[in-house]
């Protein structure tokens, strides 16, 4: 099991204004976050390279792990620590094999173990399952029971993630259910000290042996 990729994995929320999204991002890095996703649906190829290339940086000097979200093409531009690809992003084995050794690569398996399973046998660092709480990001989503966390704990060799609606509320009892990552965005963004909500996470995986 990778030690590093234990603890808080922030995805960047939607937010047009580039300056507010930049200085959110850094402070939920300034708060310990291990993981920053870049998650950005627009078509807009220019913005979308800005703000990659900006967090990339901006990772680095917080010494966390900088992920794309569903592009590998723009990963591999901007040189980014790996990518992280849904059901309908591109294979997974090819998107091993043109990532450099030592990027991650992620996988969406939404709450289905037997998805988890391909993936890792295709080469994924870790697998996601979501959502574990009730999402405002995707309303309609799956509920992953916390049961298959555990599971997956047990049976996979690669780290778990939650993702969905997670709460600092909820945090506690997901990661004892066997999350090493938490994919957090709502709660994280939205709150009004995004570095110590950022802190407050992050202390869960030092409260809690892994």
């Amino acid at each position: 099991m990778n030690p590093e990729l234990r603890g808080l994995y922030a995805i960047t929320p939607d937010e047009p204004d580039e300056t507010r999204l930049l200085a959110a991002a850094r402070a939920a890095l300034a708060g310990g976050s291990v993981l920053l996703q870049f998650r950005d649906k627009t078509d807009d190829d220019g913005r979308r390279r800005r703000l990659a290339t900006a967090l990339q940086a901006a990772c680095r000097e917080h010494g966390a792990r900088f992920i794309v979200n569903d592009d590998l093409e723009l990963a591999l531009a901007v040189d980014a620590d790996g990518v992280h690809l849904g059901a309908a992003d591109g294979d997974l084995a090819a998107a091993r094999r043109a990532l450099p050794a030592g990027r991650l690569l992620g996988a969406s398996c939404y709450a289905d173990f037997e998805t988890a399973r391909r993936a890792v046998a295709a080469g994924a660092d870790y697998v996601a399952f979501g959502a574990v709480c009730p999402s405002p990001t995707k309303p309609d989503a799956v509920r992953a029971p916390l049961a298959l966390l555990a599971r997956a704990r047990a049976e996979l060799a690669v780290p778990v993630c939650a993702i969905g609606g997670i709460t600092l509320a909820e945090a506690p009892r997901i990661v004892a259910a066997g999350a090493d990552l938490l994919a957090v965005i709502t709660d994280l963004f939205a709150a009004p000290d995004i570095a110590r909500r950022a802190s407050d996470y992050q202390r869960l995986f030092q409260e809690q042996p892994a």
